[in-house]
Parts: C-alpha cells; structure tokens; sequence
C-alpha cells in the first residue's frame, strides 16, 4: 500500500468512526427497549465512554427512579460527570446521591467525592479561595461522620493541603503590603497570619516580618510619634525571644532590635536638651 492510499485509509477511518458511533448511540435512545439501553450504558461506563453512558443514564432516570437499579445507575451517574472533570455537577450529583440513599454501602464514599469534588475546584493560590475552604468543610465533616471511612486519612492529608493553601495566600498578602510600603498593615496582616497559623513551620519567618515591619513603620513616622513605634519594635523582639530562642533568624530580630534602641536613645537625649 502507497502513502498516499494509506493516509487516505486513516482519514476515512477518522471521519467515519465517529460517525458510526454517534449513529450507534442514537440508536440506543431511540428503543424502547429498557434492558438494552441498560445494556449499552453499562458497556459504555465500562469502556470509559462517560458522555456516552451519561446520555443513556439521563434517558432512564425517569424510566427507572422506582426500580431496586436506580441507585447503582446514580451512583455511576456522578461518576461520568466526574471523569469529564465536570466537578461542579458531580459535587452536586453526589451530594443528591447521599441525599438519596443516605444508607447505602456507598453513602461514606460519596460523601468524600463530595467533598473531593471541591478540592478539585481548588484554584492556583492567587485567586478566590472559596472552594479551598469548602473543601477543609466537608472533608472534616466526613470524618465526624465517617470516622471509620477508608478515605478518613486522605481527608486529613487534603485538609493539611488546604491550610497550606491558604497560609501560602495569606503571606503573600501580607508581604504584599510590606513590598508596597504600607508597613503598619503588613504588621498586622503578619500578626494575624501567625495567629491563624501558630503551628506552621515558618512561624519564626512571620514574627521577624512583623519586627522588620514595626520598624519601618516607626522609622518612616513623624517625630512625635517615633518613640512609641520604636518601642513597639522592643517589645516584639523581646516576645520573639520568648516564643523562638533557638531560631535561626534571632540576630536578624535583633539588629531590629539594636537599631530600634540607638533610635529610642536619641530621642530621649534630644527630649533631655530640650528640657534643660
């Protein structure tokens, strides 16, 4: 066989397989027979033809919302919407299903691709982080409800995910807002971001950018307001101290710390001059 015979044979097979397919499908809407679009829904979720078996699934839905087989024809259902990556229907689809069948065997499981669904809407850390949220919501609730599920400790790992997600976000807001030179709400956002993180890895890292921040603030103040923003510097160094006495940062705190005391030490000797 030739190229050109063989390229033309492969493009055929392109056009015309598909073409087939879709006849094949609309032939299994169009019966009346109900085994046999049963049949084919299940030969196509088997073949991993998922648009497929979803359109022959809607078809029975009403056919078969009273028969002992609905449940496993839901359940399959969510799943087809599910490995399209549709995660928005199938969140809803397998919360239906739970709602539903609240006792079946698969309740537990999906109640966890419930919220899976969620952590797969999950977006990169810049954008809205609703999603991420629910995702800690439901996962948790899972394992309140579920605490025997075999997926318990994949939801605890996907929740430790989250929460990395959103610390990741909230630091760079805050390191935003130091970068910018807004320094006293790059404190605060520092300070919450350690309170709402307290057993992170980088807790020491945040306590030093609220120093860092202080200082700047009082260092860009007015003169009248210097001492009390230098002194604010002190005592966070001196909380820094406390909380981390074997970090790795304590002498970057402290030149903070040093800087902030020289600065405090002229003032008061000019309040001294002026007083005499």
């Amino acid at each position: 066989m030739n190229t050109g015979i063989r390229i033309f044979v492969v493009l055929s097979l392109f056009f015309i397989l598909p073409a087939c397919s879709k006849k094949s499908l609309t032939k299994v809407l169009k019966s009346n027979d109900i085994e046999y679009k049963l049949r084919m829904a299940e030969k196509y979720y088997a073949d991993k033809k998922y648009s497929r078996a979803q359109q022959i699934y809607e078809d029975l839905f009403p056919v078969l919302r009273n028969d002992p087989r609905f449940e496993d024809l839901y359940y399959k259902y969510a799943y087809c919407a599910y490995y399209q990556k549709d995660y928005m229907n199938a969140e809803n689809l397998f919360k239906g299903f739970l709602d539903a069948f609240s006792k079946s065997q698969r309740a537990a499981e999906a109640d966890y691709m419930h919220a899976y669904c969620f952590f797969k809407q999950s977006p990169k850390v810049e954008l809205d982080q609703t999603n991420t949220e629910k995702t800690i919501g439901f996962m948790q609730a899972h394992i309140n409800n579920y605490p025997e599920s075999t997926k318990a400790e994949e939801a605890r790992k996907i929740i430790g995910e989250c929460y990395e997600k959103l610390e990741v976000k909230e630091f760079k807001g805050a390191e935003l807002y130091y970068n910018i030179g807004a320094y006293r709400a790059a404190a605060i956002s520092f300070t919450n971001l350690l309170n709402h993180y307290p057993d992170s890895k980088r807790t020491d890292e945040y306590k030093l950018m609220i120093i860092r921040s202080y200082y700047q603030y009082a260092n860009m103040s007015v003169e009248t307001k210097q001492k009390e923003r230098f002194e604010k510097v002190v005592e966070e160094y001196y909380d820094f101290v406390d909380r981390f006495p074997e970090s790795k940062l304590l002498k970057d705190a402290e030149k903070y710390f040093n800087l902030s005391k020289n600065s405090l030490k002229v003032i008061n000797n000019e309040q001294t001059d002026k007083k005499s």
